[in-house]
């Protein structure tokens, strides 16, 4: 993501390879202090450095106690008109303005640090992105010797609140296009606007444009005891005969700041978009909603792309590892294993399988329970990665929420993908899911206990 303030990106190298769209973290330290736009809260912002394929890591510090949390979707709290990440019991709030100024100026690793106040809500300032971004320029940008990995947009998808839209669809292979069709009551009325990130200056054109709020709306946040602090100098609030006590940095300032909203929240998918977004009046759940959908595509285009590759255990040397043998053995290749945390396998399911000759006669359907054991399989070969575990056997223990979303019929192809929770040098924790295509099959918490295999 180039940008205007900083001249471009610059290129990293590593052992002599050049890096032409390296990923940026900042050049050092910087830290700024505020009240929360809601709680009105002081709190201090801080924000540093970090390493390469990092990501963005919200650190919220409370009373002696400390949390990482990695701004990605997945981490997002409900709340209302606002972005919240939790890990266990603390909080970090209205990220949103944070995130979009990190995403606008092409911060793709940073650790931002949040110390002071009850609820962990961060500076708002004045309700927009700009002191975010001006910290970000104070500490300057830092190319990293790893190129960025942006998520790209193969497939269209549509989610709905409502009357609001939310529509993602191929698009620009060097930013992310955004259409922004926003509807209100008059003044504003309805207001459309167009911005490319990672082409366009997010500085000057959507960094300044600040959280509005209409007066009835005003008036029931303060009666729920949010906003106490500020006055309609400080909040841009809208009456039916304009802003109260201010004006407008722009015309058209509401719609930009639903760009801004958008750009922060889509950020939680943890790297640069690519493609083109069409949102019609959608909030922050909405916004919430189409990032774990993107998610999602991309995991299932990173699955689709291991089929051709060659696989990491061949059938020889899956039975070296499990027991199995016909017709319990129903894992047929592995085609990725990223040390002892994640395994994908696949299961090619064919109608000359045992069990359709009973499940069923004239409507075959891979049993469920063979599904689960499947993928229990894969779980036994993430697991005899370590290496206190070669030699032992991964004996099924206790399954929990066991799901079947979809039926599994002669012809498909069953990708298996599981994921370590938890090793013990007795138990083993993992998470599975199995797919067929793009659609989930079926998914399960799988724990087992590691015994000494017996020789036969």
């Amino acid at each position: 993501m180039g940008n205007p303030v900083f001249g471009g990106l610059a290129t990293g190298s590593n052992r002599g390879v050049v890096v032409t769209d390296p990923q940026n973290t900042i050049s050092r330290e910087v830290s700024f202090s505020g009240r929360g736009l809601f709680s009105g809260e002081e709190a201090t912002l801080t924000l540093s450095p970090a390493e390469a394929d990092a990501g963005i890591t919200f650190v919220r510090e409370q009373d002696g106690r400390s949390a990482t949390i990695p701004a990605l979707v997945q981490n997002v709290l409900k709340r209302p008109r606002r972005t919240c990440l939790r890990n266990g019991t603390l909080f970090v709030e209205t990220i949103e303005h944070c995130m979009a100024a990190l995403a606008g100026l092409g911060v793709d690793n940073a650790i931002v640090k949040v110390t002071g106040g009850a609820v962990g809500e961060i500076p708002g300032g004045d309700g927009s992105s700009q002191a975010f971004v001006q910290a970000i320029q104070d500490a300057g940008l830092k190319p990293l010797a790893s190129p960025r990995q942006p998520l790209v947009i193969k497939r269209p998808i549509q989610v709905n609140q409502n009357d609001a839209t939310l529509t993602a669809l191929p698009g620009p292979s060097d930013c992310l296009e955004i259409i922004y069709d926003f509807e209100a009551p008059a003044p504003v009325g309805r207001q459309i606007f167009a911005f490319r990130l990672g082409n366009d200056d997010f500085v000057t054109q959507l960094a300044p444009a600040r959280t509005f709020v209409f007066e009835a709306e005003a008036r029931e946040l303060r009666a729920r005891g949010m906003g106490q602090h500020l006055s309609p100098k400080e909040l841009l609030v809208i009456s039916p005969q304009g802003p109260i006590d201010n004006t407008f940095r722009f015309a058209d300032e509401c719609v930009r700041h639903k760009v801004l909203d958008l750009i922060g929240d889509l950020y939680l998918v943890g790297r640069p978009i690519r493609g083109r977004i069409i949102a019609y009046k959608s909030g922050h759940s909405l916004n919430h909603l189409l990032a774990k959908r993107l998610l999602e595509q991309q995991e299932q285009t990173d699955r689709e792309a291991l089929l051709s590759r060659d696989a990491v255990l061949d059938i020889r040397r899956i039975q070296r590892i499990l027991p199995h043998r016909y017709p319990m053995l129903l894992v047929d290749r592995v085609l990725r294993i990223e040390g002892d945390q994640k395994a994908i396998g696949i299961k090619n399911v064919t109608f000359n399988d045992i069990f359709f000759q009973g499940h069923y006669p004239g409507t075959p359907i891979m049993p469920g329970v063979l599904i689960v054991e499947a993928m229990a399989q894969l779980g036994g070969i993430l697991l005899s990665q370590k290496l206190e575990h070669t030699g032992k056997l991964a004996v099924l223990l206790s399954m929990d929420k066991v799901k079947m979303r979809n039926p599994v019929v002669p012809g498909d192809q069953l990708i298996l993908e599981a994921l370590t929770v938890r090793v013990k040098s007795r138990t083993g924790h993992v998470r599975c899911k199995a797919f067929v295509g793009e659609k989930l099959a079926a998914e399960a918490d799988i724990k087992f206990m590691l015994v000494d295999a017996e020789p036969v």
